[in-house]
C-alpha cells in the first residue's frame, strides 16, 4: 500500500526556514505503533496524520500529531501544514478547516495574502516556585515559573532578548522533570515577545517554530503588555514569525506556510 506524504515549512515565507512538518492524509487510521514508526522515520518534530469524518460531523477531519518519541495533544505547526495542503494540494474550497482533536476543536482559515490563522484554545498557566531541576539546568533563570497543566509544559520568564537568544539548557536535566518541555520567553526588541522551547519530554531537544506554546504564551503577554493583537519571533535557529490575537477563551495564531516536497510512502 502506498500512502501520500507531503512536507511543509511551517511559520515561514521561505523554505529551510520556520519549522517542518511532514503530512500523512489517510482514509482511515493506520495502528498507533505504525504511525509512531512513521515519525521516527521522518525524524521532524512533528508528523499529522487526518482522517475524513461524516458530512454531518461538526468537524471536518479528525487529526492526530506524533513525535519521534511520543503522540502530542496539540501541535501548531502540523496543524497549519496541514490546512496548507488541504488547501493547495488536495482541493478543499471552504472557507475553513474544521479539525478534531485531542485537545477539543481547532479550526483553521486563510487570508487573502495567503497567511493561515489557527484557531487555538487559550492555555492559562500557573505560577510557582521554579522547580529545582530548571534552575540548575537553565543559567539564570528565575526563581518564579509558570505550568501549563493542559500541555505540561513550564514557562520561565527572561529579562530580554538576548537573554532568550543565549540560553543554553542542560537537556538531559530538563528530561528529568518528566513533563513535556520548558517555554523560554521575554519581550522582544523588533517584536511584542520572542520564545524558545525545549521539549526532551517529546524526544525534541529544541523545536523550531511552535504553534501550541502561542496558546500559553499569548494570554500571558497581552495581560502583561495590555493588548491583544501581538506579533511573536520564535528565535531558534531557523527562527518563525506568528501574528496572534486573543480572543476571549481562543486564540487565534496566524503564520505562512513554504512547500517543500510531496512522494509516497510504501508500506507492507
Amino acid at each position: 500500500m502506498s500512502y501520500p506524504i507531503y512536507q511543509v515549512d511551517a511559520f515561514t515565507s521561505k523554505i529551510f526556514g520556520g519549522n517542518p512538518a511532514a503530512v500523512m492524509p489517510l482514509e482511515r487510521w493506520l495502528p498507533d505503533e505504525t504511525m509512531l514508526a512513521l515519525a521516527i522515520e521522518n525524524n521532524l518534530s512533528e508528523t499529522a496524520f487526518f482522517v475524513p469524518l461524516p458530512e454531518d460531523d461538526e468537524a471536518d477531519f479528525h487529526i492526530r500529531w506524533f513525535t519521534p518519541g511520543i503522540e502530542v495533544p496539540l501541535c501548531g505547526h502540523a496543524t497549519l501544514a496541514s490546512a496548507w495542503v488541504l488547501f493547495n494540494k488536495l482541493g478543499w474550497d471552504r472557507e475553513q478547516i474544521r479539525f478534531h482533536s485531542k485537545s477539543g476543536p481547532l479550526a483553521v482559515r486563510q487570508t487573502n495574502d495567503g497567511w493561515l490563522i489557527l484557531d487555538f484554545p487559550k492555555f492559562t498557566p500557573e505560577e510557582q516556585p521554579t522547580p529545582a531541576l530548571i534552575l540548575e539546568a537553565l543559567e539564570g533563570a528565575p526563581q518564579t515559573a509558570f505550568f501549563v497543566p493542559n500541555d505540561t509544559n513550564y514557562m520561565v520568564v527572561l529579562e530580554d532578548e538576548a537573554a532568550v537568544r543565549a540560553a543554553q539548557p542542560d537537556i538531559r536535566k530538563l528530561k528529568e522533570l518528566g513533563n513535556l518541555g520548558l517555554i523560554v520567553t521575554a519581550p522582544g526588541t523588533e517584536c511584542d515577545f520572542v520564545s524558545r522551547y525545549f521539549a526532551p519530554g517529546g524526544g525534541i531537544d529544541e523545536d523550531p517554530v511552535t504553534g501550541s506554546i502561542h496558546s500559553v504564551l499569548v494570554p500571558y503577554w497581552a495581560k502583561r503588555l495590555g493588548k491583544k493583537r501581538l506579533e511573536a519571533r520564535q528565535i531558534s535557529a531557523r527562527g518563525g514569525v506568528l501574528r496572534c490575537e486573543l480572543k476571549g477563551n481562543r486564540v487565534d495564531i496566524a503564520g505562512q506556510a513554504a512547500f517543500y516536497m510531496e512522494g509516497s510512502v510504501y508500506l507492507p
